[in-house]
């Protein structure tokens, strides 16, 4: 199937797939496959960047702010709803956080200058990407607020939710060394988490993955940053942000979450 077909069929990227068919055109012999995998780093503060990436399906990328005391805070998440590098600036300058793949599964990318050519030909692909921009940028105030004000345990039920959202999938490849490092805190502290969410039966832990076994009951226990977050995506960019149904490990759908709005 081509390249073309694969993007208008879903689910591939959905930034990509609310291109119209003259504007993808512009995009499409540009775009390179490829797969990733966890941890795999992209680029590191300092990089120069020149290529910008789309996740694919469930594929899982962060920025990462790296601290002087070595540790690696996440500050965003991209999922196929978006994309990474080149958005809010224009590219080939210095990298100022990290690119690391969360989840892995397949890519696109392309070069950001052959993105900046597409951009100068469609006022509409300029459009799109500006308001991706606008998007990313509001996920990032968010994380900042929310890491400020709300606790440990608010904050990893909204990455939960997060994830969930973004992969389609209730059942995550995910440690509690690697959760922690997301979040920036002590495994000791999303370890007590952890065992209390065990307790309310709202999570199992097995062999490297974590699964949530209520999606709703989690979403209810987060915060509503990610729900803010989400508000805004649809009122910017309708339709881009994930509404497909959550795989939970037993094979059975659960409706897309639904977000505290307080």
């Amino acid at each position: 199937m081509a390249l073309a077909e694969r993007l208008a069929d879903a689910p591939v990227n959905n930034l990509l797939r609310v291109l119209r068919p003259t504007d993808l055109a512009l995009i499409e012999p540009h775009l390179s496959q490829g797969e990733v995998k966890a941890g795999d780093v992209l680029y590191e503060p300092g990089d120069d960047v020149k290529r910008v990436f789309f996740p694919c399906d469930a594929t899982l990328l962060a920025f990462r702010v790296m601290l002087a005391d070595g540790r690696a805070v996440e500050t965003a998440l991209v999922g196929r709803e978006g994309a990474l590098a080149g958005i809010v600036s224009q590219g080939r300058l210095p990298a100022y956080s990290r690119a690391e793949v969360q989840f892995g599964g397949p890519l696109l990318s392309m070069e950001i200058e052959a993105l900046d050519q597409a951009k100068l030909k469609s006022a509409a692909i300029r459009n799109v990407f500006a308001r991706y921009a606008d998007c990313l940028m509001a996920q990032v105030f968010q994380s900042v607020a929310c890491n400020a004000a709300h606790s440990i345990e608010q904050r990893t039920a909204k990455w939960l939710v997060s994830a969930m959202e973004r992969t389609g999938d209730a059942s995550l490849p995910l440690t509690q060394d690697h959760l922690a490092g997301m979040l920036g805190v002590g495994r000791s502290y999303v370890s007590r988490v952890i065992q209390t969410l065990k307790q309310r039966n709202l999570v199992e832990t097995r062999r490297g993955r974590l699964t949530v076994n209520d999606p709703t009951a989690m979403a209810e226990l987060s915060c509503a940053c990610q729900s803010a977050v989400r508000h805004h995506f649809d009122e910017v960019l309708s339709g881009v942000y994930p509404e497909e149904p959550i795989r939970g490990a037993n094979g059975v759908m659960h409706p897309a979450v639904a977000m505290r709005e307080d």
